[in-house]
């Protein structure tokens, strides 16, 4: 039986608030455990929430961004279960009335494809706490530093149809958010996390098999894992005579397998109520207006942009705008050497290699984009070749200085002189004449593989500093003479 997987997958987005969504306490990662939470995130008698408009904001230009509709009133709700890092007994979130509603965004496949996923919606809410099992002797230690910290949820449709299709479509949003400066993304740091519902059905069957949810999933290659592994346990069981139980599952990676944690509950399970501590908020048009005009020129848009005024490809283009960084970078490149496709060739290839084995993000690039630029410059000029480039660009890498500071100290500057290349060739040929006499002797399809020792020569002869073209036209002309 052929089977086809249905995925829908819910992103927490931490919002890159001051403070938290309904107190002052400072959101900043990594401080002491449990100093910064104060007697509102804690839920003590007699406190009042007092909800964050920059959270709000955050919202409504996630919404915008995604064409989505925007609640002219959307109401907080308690989501009440208990849980030791959850110190209110309730959540404070958004059910009936999610600030952010349907909307979609595109995504480009692997193969440069794209596919549009739909949005269901995005409601604002506060995070837990967090439970840690290690060193408490047999016990958990809570910290409560997180708590209180606003979140986005963003959940799909159940639209998505393969694991690829699911991480282009986290990463999609991963770079939104950070392009719109709502959240700083950092998986590792629990800004942004994502829960996977996973079910598999007959090929051409319309109705939903049962799911299974995978929690708090913090990498986009777990992800892929997770969502596989899930899927081949799905289909295995069903094959075998079994059933698909609803429930949360847990990815394991170093095991790479998903666990079951408990039975999956339902939205009444929860027993929602709109909160008595918050007012319904109500977003004004002109709010929304003020809102729009800040946005940012968004990934999509970008994209086209650089396809369209670069004659990138739209795998080229994809690349160079999935962050706003490496869109940045790349435009500071162009706008100093003005080619964008030598610009593009070299921020994807020897710049992403070169942070990639030194595990560096692009605003960490040991080379500025500046020093870059200059870089191909002098490549388009004709005063170093492509292959004395990589030496350059090895030498700014490791704090040398600029191109041309690195070619004048190195006297690496390329040999463009007829008369100086064609002595040189001349000695080349003389101390392989042998080699001259079979070239003249074979045919063409041999003569194409034997130019290729005498190109050596030359370019060993000049230390790689001879022109590559003018060597290529002068010895053609030598050897066929």
């Amino acid at each position: 039986m052929q089977w086809e997987t249905v995925i829908g997958l819910e992103i927490h987005a931490q919002l890159s608030t001051q403070s938290k969504i309904f107190s002052g306490s400072a959101t900043t990662f990594g401080a002491e455990p449990n100093t910064q939470a104060s007697l509102v995130d804690l839920g003590m008698p007699g406190t009042l929430p007092v909800l964050n408009a920059e959270a709000v904001r955050m919202a409504c230009k996630f919404g915008l961004a995604i064409d989505a509709e925007i609640a002219e009133k959307n109401v907080f709700a308690r989501k009440n279960y208990f849980y030791p890092d959850l110190p209110k007994g309730y959540q404070t979130s958004q059910m009936d009335h999610p600030i952010v509603g349907k909307g979609h965004l595109d995504i480009t496949l692997e193969d440069g494809s794209t596919c549009r996923i739909g949005i269901t919606r995005a409601h604002l809410e506060e995070d837990a706490g967090k439970s840690l099992h290690e060193d408490f002797h047999g016990m958990s230690g809570i910290d409560l530093n997180r708590a209180g910290t606003p979140l986005l949820e963003i959940v799909s449709e159940p639209d998505i149809r393969s694991a690829k299709e699911a991480v282009a479509y986290v990463k999609a949003i991963h770079a939104l958010v950070r392009y719109l400066g709502i959240c700083d993304g950092n998986m590792a740091e629990g800004s942004l996390r994502c829960d996977c519902n996973v079910s598999v059905r007959p090929k051409g069957q319309a109705e939903f098999g049962t799911r299974a949810e995978i929690k708090n999933v913090n990498s986009f290659r777990f992800i892929e894992k997770a969502i596989n592994h899930e899927v081949q346990r799905q289909i295995e069981l069903i094959e075998d005579g079994g059933k698909v139980v609803q429930e949360t599952r847990l990815y394991d990676p170093n095991k790479d397998e998903t666990r079951s944690m408990r039975s999956k509950e339902e939205a009444n399970d929860y027993r929602y109520f709109p909160c008595p501590d918050l007012l319904p908020v109500v977003i004004e048009q002109s709010f929304l207006d003020e809102v729009r005009a800040s946005l940012p020129e968004l990934p999509g848009q970008k994209r086209e942009r650089f396809e369209r005024e670069f004659g990138l490809s739209t795998y080229d283009a994809s690349v160079l705008s999935a962050s706003r960084e490496m869109a940045d970078y790349f435009e500071q490149v162009y706008a100093t050497c003005g080619d964008a496709k030598l610009a593009a060739n070299w921020v994807m290839g020897e710049l992403s290699s070169l942070l990639n084995k030194e595990g560096l993000d692009i605003e960490q690039s040991p080379v500025p984009a500046e020093h870059l630029g200059g870089m191909i410059l002098r490549i388009k000029d004709d005063t170093i070749s492509g292959k004395i480039a990589k030496m350059v660009f090895e030498a700014m890498a490791a704090g040398e200085g600029s191109a041309d500071e690195i070619i004048e100290k190195k006297g690496l500057k390329q040999v463009t002189d007829s008369g100086a290349i064609e002595a040189m060739l001349d000695e080349v040929l003389a101390a392989n004449a042998e080699q001259v006499e079979q070239y003249r002797a074979s045919d063409e399809a041999k003569r194409g593989k034997m130019f290729g020792f005498f190109v050596g020569q030359a370019m060993k002869a000049s230390k790689g500093k001879a022109n590559p073209g003018q060597v290529n036209q002068l010895l053609k002309k030598k050897l066929e003479g």
